[in-house]
């Protein structure tokens, strides 16, 4: 395996690093400026939904695989593939739209086509930074990652909302173009470290591994209905944010600026929640403090779907407290993962707790676009509110639930059990 030298590490990740963060924001600054076009010239919930649809089918059907895939491959060379066929996707539909040409079938592909790259991106450069960056520098490393999502979820809805204003969407969609080039550049000129790679007969059957982890959830009641609470949530929560500019429209009256502005709210209250959960810790029982910050987002999403008619300040309120109970629940419901599940079988568990979570949500979006076109776009959010507290509440009656970290205390030492005793045997 070749390794970077302790003096060149910071030089030449950081160059990398630094485009993939532009990169970053010019993607969510053109987001939220194709959403936004979509709810005002198809004023259609369907639409909005099936656009959403197209950004969650790739990581469905491809996130099982693609870590495995990763290992097996040449990072540098999967994550110019990946900025390089987005930022060509992106140039296309600039080009229909200077000409006039532009249809929403279009822009599924161009949503279609950045979620595969994503889907392949991602964990090529969390698995390439492993490489990059010295172990006892990791810690920061990730906490700078944390750092620039957040930034990118407070500057892009903003910014976003006043370019709208005073450029063409193809003049938009150049941003993005440029940002992906600042991408691409460091990573023709400069060589990550790859792993030594394993002979085939040493390779894990990927098959047989996410068939052992399925085994393994489905027979321990109280992380099987963790998993399907965390699913009903995904299927209820993300369709509600992806109709979000249509809830503008037609709920608040507004216009792109209120769109903007509860996006950045929400990305202020999920930067003030992670610092609130970094330095509270939570409850000593961490399932309880992440099932009470799901029970405050049930109240808050609940709250989006019974605001007035242009009632803004209430529903923008609503999702600021969303956003700051987000990373609560989400950091807690992490942290009791990885404290009760195995660490031999972690790496299992999570990769089928996401592709659960995420198999659910395009069904929540067939379901909610046409719901909410016949029925108004409260109901939706009445739904989320209700799905969120059942789930809060049912998780705190359940001893399963609550006794997760204590049964998962006694399988890790079940499992070090197993492993001297196969050690004695050898």
């Amino acid at each position: 395996m070749v390794q970077w030298t302790s003096s060149t590490w910071k030089s030449k990740f950081f160059t990398i690093w630094s485009g993939q963060a532009l990169s970053l924001i010019g993607s969510r600054l053109v987001q939220f400026a194709l959403v936004w076009w979509l709810a005002r010239d198809a004023d259609s919930a369907t639409v909005l939904a099936t656009a959403a649809l197209m950004a969650y089918i790739p990581m469905v059907f491809l996130s099982p695989f693609a870590g495995a895939l990763i290992d097996r491959w040449n990072r540098r060379t999967v994550m110019l593939i990946a900025d390089s066929s987005i930022a060509l996707a992106t140039v296309v539909l600039a080009v229909l739209f200077a000409t006039g040409n532009v249809k929403i079938p279009y822009i599924y592909g161009l949503m279609f086509i950045r979620a595969v790259g994503g889907a392949f991106h991602f964990p090529s450069m969390q698995a390439a930074t492993t490489l990059m960056v010295p172990r006892e520098q990791l810690s920061r490393v990730a906490g700078m990652n944390q750092t620039l999502r957040g930034v990118a979820m407070l500057i892009a809805p903003m910014l976003g909302a006043l370019l709208i204003e005073w450029l063409p969407m193809q003049g938009i969609l150049a941003i993005d173009i440029i940002t992906a080039i600042f991408a691409v550049i460091p990573l023709l000129f400069i060589r990550i470290p790859e792993p030594t790679p394993a002979s085939e007969n040493k390779r894990p059957p990927i098959i047989k591994d996410m068939l052992e982890g399925f085994s393994f959830s489905i027979r321990w009641r109280g992380m099987l209905l963790l998993i399907l609470g965390l699913a009903l949530m995904n299927f209820v929560v993300n369709p509600a944010f992806s109709l979000i500019p249509m809830y503008v429209k037609r709920v608040l009256d507004g216009q792109a600026f209120v769109f903007g502005t509860m996006q950045t709210l929400f990305a202020v209250g999920f930067i003030l929640g992670g610092v609130l959960l970094s330095t509270w810790g939570g409850f000593k029982r961490r399932i309880a403090t992440a099932l009470l910050a799901v029970a405050i987002m049930g109240v808050s999403i609940g709250t989006m779907g019974l605001t007035p008619q242009g009632w803004i300040p209430l529903a923008v309120g609503a999702m600021f407290l969303t956003g700051l109970m987000e990373p609560i629940a989400n950091g807690s419901f992490m942290a009791t993962l990885q404290s009760s599940v195995p660490e031999n079988m972690q790496g299992r568990v999570f990769s089928l707790l996401g592709s659960a979570t995420q198999a659910v949500v395009p069904f929540g979006l067939m379901v909610a676009g046409p719901l909410c076109d016949r029925y108004g776009m409260r109901i939706w959010f009445i739904i989320g509110g209700i799905a969120y507290l059942v789930v809060a509440f049912g998780g705190l009656a359940s001893k399963r639930v609550m006794r997760l970290e204590e049964e998962g205390a006694l399988l890790k030492e079940q499992s070090a059990s197993l492993a001297i005793d196969a050690a004695l045997e050898e």
